[in-house]
């Protein structure tokens, strides 16, 4: 019997020096008012991020007594790759689409992310349906999850390697609607000083993660999980949300 009970006790701490020695590099990219640099640059380490997931994980590190450390790089492609494929990698903010469930290991969900179409006030455009759209020229971001969904719909997407791009295009009449997300739509058309654009339609509602390589121990994952979920409980996420949009 005391074997059994030194053994279990073995376990737990193997378990929870695991966790205590365990240190995740975490990306993103410039997603405001998610994810974004304090300096408006490509390249940003750690307290010159900011943003509504960025406070959210740290919170959510911070809780779990989980090591960290977050990066902000360009493109969005490179850093879903590392994270893909090396050990000790994660990446946000990211939908976790049935394409991508199986490829990493999930925390969140951390914010709500609202898909839209926003069009040129006094443009006359009104939708109705994603069908509608397949009648006006659309920009996207290249190799967002929002562009590939609409790829998969049959829409024909002009990709911008940046989304703030797609605020000037759809400003200087060179694309008819910009497919965005809501919240970051208007952030960054404020950003870019881009003035008379409309919401038009939105075609769907998701939520975004963190995503985990998975070579993530379990129990990294569960200390990290059982933090967003307390936050969810106690009200410090909706809190964080409703810092950044002014609610």
């Amino acid at each position: 019997m005391k074997r059994l009970v030194w053994a279990v006790w073995g376990l737990l701490f193997i378990g929870t020096s695991a966790v205590a020695d365990y240190k995740l590099s975490l990306q993103t990219e410039n997603f405001p008012p998610y994810n974004f640099s304090l300096n408006g640059s490509n390249y940003a380490k750690d307290r010159d991020i900011d943003g509504i997931s960025v406070r959210i994980v740290r919170e959510v590190f911070k809780r779990a007594k989980v090591n960290h450390k977050i990066t902000l790089r360009f493109p969005w492609a490179r850093i879903y790759k590392k994270a893909l494929e090396s050990e000790k990698y994660g990446v946000f903010s990211m939908v976790r689409s049935e394409e991508r469930e199986p490829l990493f290991k999930w925390v969140g969900p951390l914010a709500p992310d609202e898909w839209v179409f926003f069009a040129r006030e006094g443009s006359g455009i009104q939708l109705s349906s994603l069908e509608d759209a397949k009648n006006y020229v659309v920009g996207g971001y290249k190799g967002d999850a929002l562009t590939e969904y609409l790829l998969e719909q049959g829409l024909e997407i002009k990709q911008a390697a940046s989304d703030n791009l797609n605020a000037r295009k759809l400003a200087a009449g060179k694309i008819d609607l910009w497919a965005a997300n809501s919240f970051s739509g208007r952030f960054l058309a404020t950003q870019e000083n881009v003035k008379g654009i409309k919401q038009v339609l939105t075609f769907d509602k998701v939520d975004l993660y963190l995503g985990l390589n998975k070579s993530t121990p379990d129990e990294v994952v569960a200390k990290l999980q059982s933090a967003v979920d307390a936050m969810h409980k106690d009200g410090t996420i909706q809190k964080i949300i409703n810092d950044y949009l002014g609610q």
